[in-house]
């Protein structure tokens, strides 16, 4: 055995290592094994206490009772099978096996010829084949799709530019301009702005029946052109913020088509209809026809957070927007540093943890047909959930439900929806269930999005009664 040198942090001990680690382990497998009875709870003043940093843990055991004390028991408790906050995902007991593994490996991402190159390549031909793109195109894991729809874009502003503008930028050329429905996710006027855009260069064309109006579209294309700028993209939606709706692509394509125009998807959730069941996965048809489709797998995946990816229909656009290879990483014919093509080509990161594995213990244990039967039970789930609120007496549905999501809020009352915002907030901190809030029409109403694997008839039951309940007392 070698020696141990001073400086080494590995453990001293590995056999009491090994017994901390299994008491953690089993620490963390008896919370996945107890959700439905473990909601969001505040963090206690002695766990922040607790996690202050002025007192070291000598020994693995008290690190493991830390955990295990002033850190587990905090979640944002989207584990709970009555989370309807907000689109978070709920995780996989596989995908904790997967993030043992790829703890254990700390494999670096960005590149070379090893093993979890190889699992990030299968994802993403997966990917291409699922969403009907070309098998010659690309795409590459990112934390999530806000880092996805920045990546997209600056393949679309490549396109428009050239390749020169990553040497000279955009102060020599005409001002790009991009198009999205109005409510559109936030990440793409940041993105935007990151890329020099600006956020000004947005225009936010009006909802045609939850729709994205493409004749207004068309109309906007045509005169910012007429105006000297460049059209350089226009972003769809498939599953939208506030109601969870759906563009027509077709149609959208349609245009973008005519027009000579990038179309990018942001299909953060809702781009998962595509293994759904009928009729909900007619709301996803056409989205093949896009150049760039933005999605996270730690939402309606049920992954562990955080992976999200971008496909770029373009393999040759995306790698010229980011491909930059100084010497010292300079491709190799044999050995690791082989293994071309490098996903550090493909985006920003050289530094790339082992996304791939969550996705790919998901897909090989659950199957997508599993994961697809999944997500077509939480839009039936929805429907039954909507059901309930027109039958109530007390509450009433603020918009159409098109899948998962579900806008509501109590009858009659004030026209802010102050009432709405009470019965949420106490509702969390009750730990019955967890609705977010937004607006729709300018009134602060109640919003459920079901991305949950393991919520049950029984658990929308629950929910709605509970907030009639509440409904009634105030």
């Amino acid at each position: 055995m070698r020696s141990r040198e001073p400086s080494n942090l590995d453990p001293e001990n590995w056999i009491e290592y090994r017994a901390s680690a299994h008491r953690l382990l089993d620490a963390c497998i008896d919370r996945l094994e107890q959700h439905d009875s473990l909601p969001w709870r505040p963090m206690t003043n002695a766990a922040k206490t607790a996690i202050q940093l002025d007192r070291k843990l000598n020994s693995y055991d008290e690190l493991a009772e830390h955990f295990v004390e002033h850190v587990l028991p905090f979640a944002t408790g989207n584990t709970h099978p009555r989370f309807f906050g907000w689109v978070h995902g709920t995780g996989l007991a596989s995908g904790l096996m997967a993030e043992l593994v790829a703890a254990t490996m700390n494999s670096n991402s960005g590149g070379r010829d090893h093993g979890a190159i190889y699992v990030e390549r299968e994802v993403i031909r997966w990917c291409l084949d699922r969403f009907g793109f070309p098998m010659q195109g690309s795409g590459i894991l990112v934390n999530g799709t806000s880092q996805a729809t920045l990546n997209a874009l600056a393949c679309a502003r490549t396109r428009a530019l050239g390749n020169a503008s990553r040497i000279i930028g955009l102060r020599a050329s005409p001002q790009l301009v991009a198009y999205a429905a109005l409510g559109t996710h936030n990440a793409i006027a940041k993105a935007l702005e990151v890329l020099g855009i600006g956020s000004a260069n947005l225009r936010l064309i009006a909802n045609n029946n939850g729709h994205i109006d493409t004749d207004a579209l068309g109309e906007a294309i045509r005169r910012d052109r007429s105006e000297g700028k460049i059209p350089f993209c226009v972003v769809a939606t498939a599953g939208s913020v506030d109601g969870g709706s759906y563009d027509d692509f077709h149609t959208v394509a349609n245009v973008c088509s005519s027009e000579g125009v990038w179309l990018h998807v942001d299909g953060a959730f809702g781009a998962w209809l595509v293994l759904a069941d009928m009729p909900w996965r007619i709301l996803v048809d056409g989205l093949e026809r896009a150049d760039s489709l933005a999605f996270d797998f730690h939402k309606w995946m049920f992954v562990q957070y955080s992976v999200g990816a971008v496909l770029i229909r373009d393999e040759a656009i995306h790698r010229a927007t980011f491909a930059a290879r100084p010497d010292y990483l300079a491709p190799q014919d044999a050995g690791l540093g082989g293994g071309d093509p490098w996903y550090c080509d493909y985006g920003v990161d050289l530094s790339r943890g082992f996304l791939a594995l969550r996705v790919w213990t998901a897909l090989k244990h659950s199957g997508e047909a599993g994961i697809g039967r999944a997500i077509t039970r939480c839009c039936a789930l929805a429907q039954q959930m909507a059901h309930m609120i027109e039958n109530s007496p007390i509450l009433q549905l603020a918009a159409a439900v098109h899948s998962n999501v579900v806008c509501f809020g109590v009858k009659d009352r004030d026209d802010s929806g102050e009432v709405n915002a009470r019965i949420g907030i106490a509702l969390q901190d009750s730990g019955e269930a967890v609705f977010s809030t937004t607006k729709i029409d300018g009134r602060t109403v109640l919003r459920a999005a079901i991305v949950n694997h393991r919520t049950t008839a029984q658990d929308v039951v629950f929910a709605i009664s509970a907030v009639e309940r509440l409904a009634r007392a105030v």
